[in-house]
C-alpha cells in the first residue's frame, strides 16, 4: 500500500511539472514579449528571421484580447494576468498583417500591427 502511495505521489508531481512548467524559450530562439491594451500592441511592428524559431509571449494590461495573424497561422487569446505564448518558426519573407479578433471596445478596429519575415 505504501508503495503504490509513493508511486502515485511521483506521478501526480511528474504529471503537474509537466502540464504546469513554465514553457522557456531554447538559447536559439527568438523571444520577442508584446503587450496588448486597448487598442494597441506594443510593439506593433516585429521584425523576425526567415527559419529562425520565434516565441511570442502575449500579456495583457487591461482586458481579454486576440492576436490573430492568418499569414502566419497563428491564434491565440491574450488573458489579463497570464503570459500567453506562442512558438513559430517564419518559412517565408514577407510582411504578415495581424490584428486583435476579440472585441474590445470601440477602437477595437484600429488594433493591428504586421510582422515582418526577412531573409
Amino acid at each position: 500500500m505504501k508503495g503504490k502511495l509513493v508511486g502515485s505521489m511521483v506521478l501526480a508531481a511528474f504529471i503537474l511539472f509537466v502540464i504546469g512548467a513554465p514553457l522557456t524559450a531554447d538559447e536559439n530562439e527568438q523571444v520577442i514579449k508584446v503587450t496588448a491594451k486597448k487598442y494597441e500592441y506594443s510593439p506593433n511592428v516585429i521584425t523576425v528571421k526567415k527559419g529562425v524559431p520565434v516565441v511570442l509571449e502575449f500579456t495583457s494590461l487591461d482586458g481579454m484580447h486576440g492576436f490573430s495573424c492568418p499569414g502566419l497561422k497563428i491564434r491565440t487569446d491574450i488573458q489579463p494576468g497570464k503570459v500567453n505564448t506562442v512558438r513559430f518558426v517564419p518559412e517565408q519573407a514577407g510582411r504578415y498583417p495581424f490584428h486583435c479578433d476579440v472585441f474590445c471596445g470601440l477602437g477595437h478596429s484600429g488594433m493591428k500591427g504586421t510582422i515582418i519575415v526577412t531573409e
